[in-house]
């Protein structure tokens, strides 16, 4: 059973004595280090936030400019297309239109050529003529 004398103060002191210590030496410093760990994971997370809203702002800017390039692109891509169509229906009208001055240069000259021939061979019909009746009459002119 217990009794009530001066060992139970001095137990009591101890204790009392015993937890001043503990708290001194073992408990405020490991509270001590909890608490800054706290800071210091409460600091990472706010960077992080900080970290996390930048990154999504440099997306956001990065996504902007590459739509402004791909714009930019396919609007000097149609107009080099226009350019490039235009230029080609140019060269297709002076290629058509050499063709056909050079269609009409010698159609003329054909037509030169044969009006030729043929009054060469109207000079000559009076020659072929006497030559056939020659030859079917076994005999000359």
């Amino acid at each position: 059973m217990i009794t009530i004398d001066i060992t139970l103060v001095i137990h009591i002191i101890n204790i009392l004595f015993l937890i001043g210590i503990l708290n001194a030496v073992l408990y405020k410093p490991v509270r001590t280090v909890l608490a800054q760990r706290q800071e210091s994971l409460n600091g990472l997370a706010k960077e992080i936030d900080t970290l996390a809203n930048n990154a999504k702002l440099r997306q956001e800017e990065i996504t902007k400019k590459l739509n402004d390039a791909r714009i930019k692109a396919k609007a000097v891509t149609d107009e080099a297309k226009g350019s490039a169509q235009t230029a080609g229906a140019e060269v297709l009208a002076a290629i058509r239109k050499e063709a056909a001055s050079t269609k009409t240069t010698q159609l003329a000259e054909i037509q030169k050529q044969l009006a030729g021939a043929r009054e060469t061979l109207k000079g000559q019909i009076d020659g072929f003529a006497a030559e056939m009746a020659a030859k079917i009459l076994g005999r000359s002119l």
